[in-house]
């Protein structure tokens, strides 16, 4: 059955939370995304999702057409409040089935476990669980956070961000329909123009910078049915999660060797069928 989705919600932190109705009637499916990006990436995926779910994305703090937190720095337990306020405005009496990517997925971890009977069932593509790896911290930025805080932000117009994003690493592996909606609703119009960034350079760097969680111990207290699925990436992200699989087998484990870390955006329509499969059975 349909329901009526709010634009947006309040979440801690005076954060307003920007909400994406993107289809589809049945239960409700939360679409978590991932840093740096915004709610509506999720829409190729959703095309095939909404056959079975109404699936609603959001914008996480300081992403997309959200707010950023007031008197607070970008934690991932904030985001995980993000979560929790959105589950509670559209099914407060009922938890609800939910997708995560990268970021996306390791704070549906987080949410459940700080507040259980948020999230019914979960299937994430590399969520971030590092244990004692590291990406650096914010007295020590890694390669990656520092790499974020020189992105260039502003662009002539969007077509001038799908030519610069879809030739290069590590995004021209997406599909154009997930780089279309990234460049429409990850950018924001200037008077002059052009478009920027609607995640700040400096916001992405630090989230990135938070990224020690504690998800990797937190993963483990997680009792629904959760699925992590891996690239075949040699990079941290998909080798994080495979040692969290190894470390908790009560945990789900898919492994796509010819994927990227940008699987659901690449592509959306082999992971929602897979997706839909492993919710049904779950």
């Amino acid at each position: 059955m349909s329901r009526s989705i709010p634009t947006t919600v309040t979440s801690t932190d005076q954060v307003t939370v920007q909400l994406h109705d993107l289809g589809g009637s049945g239960p409700l499916l939360l679409l978590s995304h991932a840093t740096g990006f915004c709610g509506q990436v999720w829409a190729p995926m959703a095309e095939t999702l909404a056959e079975q779910y109404h699936c609603v994305a959001f914008d996480h703090r300081s992403h997309g057409r959200s707010s950023r937190p007031v008197g607070r720095s970008l934690e991932w337990s904030g985001m995980a409040e993000d979560i929790v306020a959105v589950v509670e405005a559209l099914s407060p009496d009922e938890p609800v089935a939910a997708v995560g990517h990268s970021m996306g997925g390791t704070t549906l971890a987080i949410a459940e476990v700080a507040r259980p009977g948020t999230v019914a069932k979960a299937w994430t593509f590399e969520p971030i669980l590092f244990g004692g790896e590291s990406l650096g911290t914010r007295s020590e930025p890694s390669e990656i956070s520092q790499g974020a805080r020189r992105r260039r932000a502003t662009f002539a117009d969007r077509d001038e961000v799908i030519a610069r994003y879809g030739s290069r690493p590590p995004l021209d592996v997406l599909d154009p329909r997930a780089l279309r909606a990234y460049a429409e609703h990850g950018f924001r119009d200037l008077p002059d123009g052009t478009v920027t960034l609607c995640c700040r350079p400096e916001d992405e760097a630090a989230v990135f910078e938070h990224h020690n969680s504690g998800a990797r111990t937190t993963i483990g207290d997680v009792t629904i049915p959760f699925l992590i699925a891996a690239s075949g990436d040699e990079r941290l992200p998909a080798q994080a999660v495979r040692a969290a699989a190894a470390e908790f087998p009560h945990l789900d484990l898919a492994i796509y060797e010819d994927l990227t870390h940008f699987g659901p955006l690449e592509a959306p329509e082999r992971m929602a069928r897979d997706c839909l499969a492993w919710l049904a059975a779950n």
